[in-house]
C-alpha cells in the first residue's frame, strides 16, 4: 500500500493533465466562463455542481478534476473521459445521466426551490453527492439549512472508518486528516458525515460530507508540492473511494 500511496502524487507530478476548460481567476481560484460540456457517451466524467452568488462552487477547478481523473485511470479500470469534466445546475435534467456529483464550498450554498427539487430528484434516482471544502460553525449552519431544503427529514450521521465508503477501493486506515495549509497546521482536522437512504445505515449512502476538510485543495495542488505528501495521498484515496462507491452503489 505504501507503493500505491506514493504513486498517487508521483503520477500527478509526472503525468500530463487532461486539457483544461475555459477559465478566469477570481479571489481564490478559477471562475469558469462558458465551459464546453463533455457529451454523454457512457464514459466516466466528473461532475461539479454550480450555485449562484458566490464563486466557491468553482474553487480547485479544473486541476482537481484533471488530477483525480488521471489517478482513477491509472489505478482502476474506470473508462474516464479524456477531454475534461462537466458543470451542471442542480435542476439540469442532464445531471441525471451522471451518477456522482461534487459540491464545493457548501457554506455559501443557498439553493432555489427548483435547485433543491432537482437535487432531491437526483439523490432519489440513485445519484451520489460528495460535499467538500467547508469549515467552522457558520458554514455548517448554511449547509445544513440548504440540505434541509433538499431532504427535509434527512438525518446527518457522523461516519466512522468502518463505513463501506472508506473501504470501497482503498482501505482507509485513519480519518484524522488535517485541513490543508495553515488551519491544519493549527490543529483543524477533518470530520466525515453522511446521509443514508431512508436514514437507514444499512442502506446506501446518498451524501458524503467532508467537514473541516478540503480534499479538493489537496488534489488540486498535488503536482506543485504545496502540501505534505502523506495527507495529499490520503486525499486522493478518499476521492477514489468516493467515486468508486458512487459508481457501484
Amino acid at each position: 500500500m505504501k507503493y500505491v500511496a506514493g504513486f498517487l502524487v508521483c503520477a500527478i507530478a509526472l503525468g500530463a493533465a487532461v486539457p483544461a476548460l475555459a477559465q478566469r481567476f477570481g479571489r481564490r481560484g478559477p471562475v469558469i466562463s462558458d465551459p464546453s460540456p463533455v457529451n454523454y457517451d457512457g464514459q466516466f466524467v466528473i461532475v461539479r455542481l454550480w450555485y449562484r452568488s458566490y464563486p466557491g462552487w468553482s474553487y480547485d477547478y479544473p486541476d482537481m478534476e484533471q488530477n483525480l481523473t488521471l489517478i482513477l485511470k491509472d489505478v482502476s479500470y474506470i473508462r474516464a473521459h479524456p477531454a475534461g469534466s462537466n458543470i451542471f445546475r442542480m435542476d439540469d435534467p442532464e445531471l441525471l445521466k451522471f451518477p456522482v456529483a461534487y459540491l464545493s464550498e457548501p457554506g455559501y450554498w443557498y439553493p432555489s426551490e427548483s435547485e433543491a427539487a432537482g437535487m432531491r430528484n437526483y439523490l432519489a434516482k440513485g445519484g451520489f453527492l460528495i460535499v467538500d471544502d467547508f469549515h467552522f460553525d457558520n458554514e455548517w449552519r448554511v449547509f445544513e439549512s440548504a440540505m434541509r431544503q433538499v431532504l427535509p427529514d434527512a438525518r446527518i450521521d457522523r461516519l466512522d472508518r468502518s463505513n463501506p465508503v472508506f473501504n470501497s477501493f482503498f482501505s482507509i486506515k485513519s480519518l484524522d486528516i488535517p485541513y490543508p495549509g495553515r488551519l491544519g497546521e493549527q490543529g483543524l482536522t477533518g470530520e466525515f458525515y453522511g446521509i443514508h437512504e431512508g436514514n437507514d445505515p444499512s442502506k446506501r449512502l446518498q451524501v458524503v460530507i467532508n467537514y473541516n476538510m478540503d480534499i479538493g485543495d489537496y488534489m488540486e495542488h498535488s503536482g506543485q508540492g504545496f502540501f505534505a505528501v502523506d495527507p495529499t495521498n490520503e486525499a486522493f484515496k478518499f476521492g477514489v473511494n468516493y467515486f468508486i462507491y458512487g459508481l457501484t452503489h
